[in-house]
Parts: structure tokens; sequence; C-alpha cells
């Protein structure tokens, strides 16, 4: 007879420090201040004044037209975060995490921390709590409709717009890794799933010309996409189709999919995902480019997304078994996994 006590040795939870504990919670509660620090500094656009070099903080507030004292208290927060670095006598100079702050460069958050930080984000995690209540986004009672139509509402252009700007910058710190690592052998057409303005299928088509590539989308995207490709000098081997990929999808070799299946539930993922494998042509593949959880119990951005998921969407992020599960429901098979950089993965599906 198995004695349980002895299943129990070594999984007490060791002795803890009250006051340690205490000011770890403290730390994590500061959170929602660290956000709206971020916030402060990308509306100033504290990065961008400093970017040619150190800066008194009352030189930096005559430039923005903001308060004297309360700039420098600004830039000594953010100083305490990593974000600036004090140099004396009230300068303050950018630190690479500063750098990131800085608008219109390659590597930029600042788009992304606006987003976050603003209307249609901070007001839907007011109703954070009754997401997990109800295991279901509580968007619409925060903004009176769900995320997407909120920004689809001609008051909400700019809003929209720099949610859109946050995403494109998102999508380039994985899109060079994704499209280094996805080999394109085989391949002729090329299917971007809600693309936006295709940064991704663009990127294949600048790496090999014998692509042609397509980005489905909703109406009021699909002509940023042919503006890019213009811009590119891509169009002879790029379209742009409205359409909904919940309806159908063109047929194609390679479908793209980067974070897209994080938006849906696995019932609206498995209708996505199959309208791919019903139009691939014979021998194609599908990418899925997302966030991979990790172990239970370690230090993981994933999960904070997934979050972010729960509050915004009735999407999640997912482990890899929840991933499989999916795919297999909806007709292909995970054969390969990698990094792409940026906390992503690719996940190169064949179908089944």
């Amino acid at each position: 007879m198995t004695d349980l006590t002895d299943m129990t040795r070594g999984t007490e939870v060791a002795p803890s420090d009250p006051a340690a504990d205490a000011a770890a919670v403290f730390d994590l509660l500061s959170g929602l201040v660290v956000a709206q620090i971020l916030r402060a500094l990308a509306e100033l656009r504290i990065a961008d004044h400093l970017a040619d070099g150190a800066l008194t903080a009352e030189e930096l507030a005559e430039r923005e037209g903001s308060h004297p004292q309360a700039t420098y208290r600004l830039m000594r927060a953010a100083s305490s975060l990593g974000l600036l670095s004090y140099e004396g006598s009230h300068r303050f100079a950018l630190t690479g995490r500063g750098r990131t702050l800085r608008s219109g460069v390659p590597g930029s958050l600042r788009s992304l921390v606006l987003a976050q930080t603003g209307r249609s984000h901070w007001q839907s995690w007011a109703h954070f709590p009754e997401a997990v209540r109800q295991g279901a986004t509580q968007t619409s009672k925060a903004l009176g409709t769900d995320i997407f139509e909120y920004f689809a509402q001609p008051e909400n252009a700019d809003e929209a717009a720099l949610f859109a700007q946050a995403m494109g910058d998102l999508s380039g710190l994985v899109t060079h890794g994704a499209v280094g690592a996805v080999s394109t052998a085989g391949v002729s057409t090329v299917v971007d799933v809600g693309g936006a303005n295709g940064d991704f299928v663009l990127a294949l088509l600048e790496t090999d010309p014998r692509l042609s590539g397509q980005v489905l989308d909703l109406p009021h995207a699909v002509e940023s996409a042919r503006g890019e490709a213009g811009k590119r000098g891509l169009s002879d081997r790029f379209s742009a189709v409205a359409g909904d990929f919940f309806a159908k999808v063109p047929a194609a070799d390679l479908y793209l999919l980067k974070t897209i299946l994080h938006d849906w539930d696995d019932t609206q993922c498995a209708v996505i995902l199959r309208n791919c494998r019903s139009a691939v042509n014979e021998g194609g593949r599908a990418l899925v480019v997302e966030m991979v959880i990790g172990e239970i119990g370690k230090p993981d951005f994933a999960t904070r997304a997934d979050m972010t998921m729960l509050t915004m969407t009735n999407g999640m992020e997912r482990d890899l078994d929840e991933f499989d599960a999916l795919f297999a429901a909806s007709g292909w098979r995970r054969a390969q996994t990698y990094p792409v950089g940026g906390g992503y993965f690719g996940m190169e599906l064949v179908a089944v």
C-alpha cells in the first residue's frame, strides 16, 4: 500500500518572507503605473526629442510645451525603469529601451504602447474580472461593440490607424525571421490570410522572384496592401482581394496566417483552417505564426498576452498541444516548428 504522506514530500511551499512578498506584489501592482509612464513618454515624444542627444527636462519641456517640473518627474521615473539615463543637472539621454519609443524607425514600439494604453484597451481592461467570470470578452460592455467593429467606425478612425500601425510595427519584429526560415521550394502562389498591408507576403515576394502573392482581408484593408505593393514595385506579382476568411479563401500553394488564430476561439479558428485546407493546392502547406505558451509556472510573456486576448477578443494564446488539437480537427498536421523572433514561432502545416 502506498504511503500517501510520502507522495507529498518535497511539494510543500517553502516559508516566505511576508515583507518581501508584499514588496513583490507592490511591484506587480505598479504595472499600471509603468504602462502609463510609457504612454506619457510616447505621447510627449520624449524619445524623439532626445534622439540627437541629452537634454534637460526644462529644454525638453520647452520643445514639447509641457510643464517643466512634471516633465522632470516623468523623466526621473523613466530613468528608474531603464528607459532613460540620467546624465546629471536635470539632463537625460536615451537608453536602448528608450529608443524603442521613437517614431518611424525600425523596431519602434511607440504605436503599440499608445494602442495598448489608449481608450479601447484601457476601458476594456476595467471589465477584466467579468471576462474571467463569463469566459468571454466584455469589450461590448466597455465600448458598445466588439473591438473590430469599434475600429471600423468612422469616429474611431484615428485609433484604428494607430492600432494598424502598431500591428505593422509588431509584424516587423517577426516577419524578417519568418521569411528567412520558411522554404518556398515548390511554391508558386502565396495567400496572406488576413494579411492587412501585406507586409509578410510582400517580403516573401522580394526574396523569391518566382512567387505571386495575394492578401485576403476586409475591404478597408486591401487598399493599403495595394499601395504597399506599389511602393515596393511588386504590383505585377501581387493582388489584394476583399473577402471573409470565414467564408472561403483563394487557392494557394502556401497560406500565411500570422497572428490571426489568436484573435479567435477554437471553433472559429477551425473554420479558417478548414477553409484553407479545402482550397489548398495539392502538396500545399500553411505557415502559422503565433506566440506559443511554454511550461506552466515559468516566466512567459505569452501568458500575459493571453490575458489581453481574453480582455479584448474571444481569442487566446495557445500551447503546442492546443495548437496540435486545433490543426488535427481541421485537416492539418504540424510538420515543423521554429522561432522567428520577438517571442513568436513559425508552425508549418501539411495537409492530411
